[in-house]
């Protein structure tokens, strides 16, 4: 069974790519999203273009959208144009991937918008700001900080296992070190990993 890669950049690997911003790339799954540095005034025709894209048979999720303080983007437009992507998703009933800079807290309205599985990818924060995401109903992925990182290797070890995936973004390491490591701190498998992250994806994929 190979490695499945929930959220990458690496054009060909097993997983989620995520396509650039009007790119031609037809990748055997991915997703699709107007990330917060890529908005701007007239976001209108990139939203357009994500919405032709998005209904897709290999198009699995809508993102990576989302929220990002550290972006010299509008606070307010970036919510704005995370909550059209958020209402095209309940509408093609496909989940969302997020990327969330220091704005976690806002996450928690958005939530209450959304119809389908809302995914955090990269994260890597405390435990506090995991157990309110996940009893929000949050999913989290984790990536290359669950390698070196103790703090989140602890956050991880207590994530309930039907709700996390894992991922390498754009990093340029195996996906399968990263399984290695998950495996190691749930004291599994990499083979039961392997099952347990299909069995979460079959998961948000039917919204079940």
């Amino acid at each position: 069974m190979d490695f499945f890669d929930f959220h990458h950049h690496h054009l060909g690997q097993f997983g989620i790519y995520n396509l650039d911003l009007f790119s031609d790339d037809n990748p055997e799954f991915f997703s699709i999203g107007l990330h917060p540095k890529d908005i701007t005034k007239d976001f209108e025709n990139a939203l357009d273009w994500v919405k032709s894209r998005a209904h897709e048979p290999n198009c699995l999720a809508i993102g990576e959208c989302g929220l990002d303080a550290l972006v010299e983007v509008d606070s307010v437009l970036q919510e704005e144009v995370f909550k059209q992507q958020i209402l095209l998703a309940n509408t093609l009933q496909k989940p969302v991937i997020i990327h969330c800079v220091r704005r976690h807290s806002d996450l928690l309205k958005f939530q209450k918008i959304a119809k389908v599985p809302m995914i955090i990818h990269g994260f890597n924060k405390k435990e506090n700001i995991a157990t309110s995401l996940l009893n929000a109903g949050f999913y989290l992925s984790f990536g290359k900080s669950l390698l070196e990182n103790l703090s989140l290797q602890s956050v991880f070890k207590e994530c309930p296992d039907n709700r996390f995936f894992l991922e390498t973004d754009a990093a340029k390491i195996n996906i399968s070190d990263i399984y290695e490591k998950a495996s190691n701190i749930k004291a599994m498998s990499t083979s039961e990993m392997q099952h347990l992250i299909k069995q979460n994806l079959n998961l948000i994929l039917k919204n079940e």
